[in-house]
């Protein structure tokens, strides 16, 4: 009998994902940027994942929303909250035996730090929702100040050999150290470089002194940035890994927690 399919949407601040799962597969993910409607985005969504996977939307056993407009999709059958979403999903995408007890989750407006246990449960979290600083917003901003994409700014992070110094941990502050710096001609790699260090020592004082074991894991689209990745290992001195998919983790997870909710 073939395994039966399983959706997820996270409907979150900048962006509405979703993903297809068939037994422990992901075999689809889709994106788009938030709307008005975000439930008929999603349900656009959806129904792509399905065109392209060769089946009728009806195959879909169960879907299940979460994140910002969880409440409003329509095209879900329940929904449930990002935490324990982002905990079901590294079930799915932590590397093969890897045991994550600390998420590191970037977002477009926050930042989260989820601690699990043994068995991917949640035992506590911390969120910033509060301010920018530490989110992928705000990363965006200052590769336009500094004339660059977001999809470029690890790579040529990666290239610093003397990153700058970045005390703000004010958005609006930050900005304006970015362009003094640019002003007394910093280079751009040593500015960008500076600016991950800032932000990994933002997030990493979110986490909390005794919550520090186990394994680290990186999700949300901001683990898609290697010169973030790598300022978290040297701030922490220790190996920070990546999630598969890891922008769509969240709608993984809410389809994992559907697949359980219907095989119960």
């Amino acid at each position: 009998m073939t395994d039966k399919y399983y959706a997820g949407i996270d409907g979150g601040s900048t962006y509405i994902k979703t993903a297809l799962i068939q037994g422990d597969q992901v075999v689809g993910t889709r994106a788009s940027g938030s709307g008005i409607d975000n439930s008929a985005i999603a349900e656009r969504l959806l129904q792509e994942l399905c065109r392209e996977r060769g089946i009728s939307r009806d195959e879909i056993a169960c879907t299940i929303a979460t994140g910002y407009s969880r409440k409003i999709m329509d095209t879900a059958d329940d929904d449930i909250s990002e935490i324990t979403a982002h905990a079901y999903g590294v079930r799915l995408t932590a590397p093969k035996n890897y045991r994550p007890g600390l998420i590191i989750d970037i977002g477009g407006q926050d930042s989260k730090i989820i601690y699990l246990d043994e068995n991917y449960t949640v035992k506590n979290f911390t969120m910033n929702d509060k301010c920018a600083a530490g989110t992928g917003k705000f990363m965006e901003v200052i590769a336009q100040i500094l004339d660059t994409t977001i999809d470029q700014v690890g790579e040529i992070a990666m290239q610093s050999k003397a990153p700058c110094d970045i005390n703000s941990t004010c958005v609006v502050f930050a900005q304006s150290e970015v362009i003094s710096l640019i002003a007394r001609k910093y280079d751009r790699s040593d500015i960008l470089a500076g600016v991950h260090m800032s932000i990994a020592k933002r997030i990493i004082k979110m986490i909390r002194r005794n919550e520090k074991q186990g394994d680290i894991l990186m999700t949300g689209g901001g683990a898609l940035n290697i010169g973030i990745r790598s300022a978290f290992e040297e701030e922490l001195m220790r190996d920070v890994f990546v999630a598969s998919h890891p922008q769509f983790n969240g709608a993984i997870g809410a389809a994992v927690i559907g697949r359980e909710r219907d095989n119960a």
